[in-house]
């Protein structure tokens, strides 16, 4: 049995998820969230309606299938190749664009995009890297673009039970995948007023938290330039 710890979406993040790549939607198959599924694949298309679309981990492409459709373009990040390739299985059309890259490194040459979607990856950022990951985010992004970060709430016989809280107050689940391998996981599971403080003092507006009973969202949107002769 091989045991790693995977954190700060480093080589052993990546590692962990290219060996998950092709188990990795069974996630989605769990009888007691269906309706939450359901109500959110409902809920999350129209965010989206014809913005430019920066991705962040987008993993298999799960959540992709449901923006792809309503986007004008969408741009879908991953650290790990192997679940790109489950993603561009997917052929959800020319308009979306496949990238491996690192979500504290995106790309900020064009600042097109004028929306972001992160799934099920702000969990896996460190407390003390929230603001770092969305101040880069937000320089990626067009004044005034759209930000929805979905991710997991914490249910008892639902979730992956913790195993450890470590010295900086990330909390930490123990995976095991098909091939026999266990994975200790950075996972965090943030409440609204952390949600709201992080993306202040990453100097943005506080945005609304919609919540499932196994999931929750928060959207909001990133600064804009300060007026002429005004200062923020």
């Amino acid at each position: 049995m091989k045991d790693s710890d995977v954190g700060q979406g480093g080589p052993e993040m990546r590692a962990y998820y290219a060996a998950r790549a092709e188990e990795y939607d069974a996630v989605y198959c769990k009888s007691e969230r269906q309706f939450d599924l359901r109500a959110i694949e409902a809920w999350l298309p129209a965010r989206f309606a014809g913005a430019q679309v920066l991705e962040i981990a987008c993993g298999t492409g799960y959540w992709t299938q449901f923006i792809a459709p309503v986007a004008r373009s969408v741009w879908a990040l991953d650290a790990a190749p192997e679940t790109l390739r489950v993603a561009r299985a997917r052929g959800l059309g020319a308009h979306v664009h496949w990238m491996v890259g690192d979500a504290y490194a995106l790309p900020m040459a064009t600042r097109v995009w004028d929306a972001a979607f992160a799934g099920f990856w702000f969990s896996h950022v460190p407390q003390a890297r929230r603001v770092e990951f969305l101040a880069g985010l937000h320089a990626s992004l067009a004044p005034g673009a759209r930000v929805v970060l979905l991710d997991n709430r914490f249910v008892a016989g639902s979730s992956t039970p913790l195993c450890d809280t470590d010295a900086n107050g990330d909390t930490w689940q123990r995976r095991p995948l098909r091939d026999g391998s266990v994975h200790r996981i950075l996972k965090n599971f943030p409440d609204a007023q952390e949600l709201h403080a992080a993306v202040r003092q990453a100097g943005a507006a506080e945005g609304s938290l919609t919540q499932w009973p196994h999931y929750w969202a928060y959207a909001y949107c990133t600064p804009q330039p300060a007026a002429p002769g005004h200062s923020r």
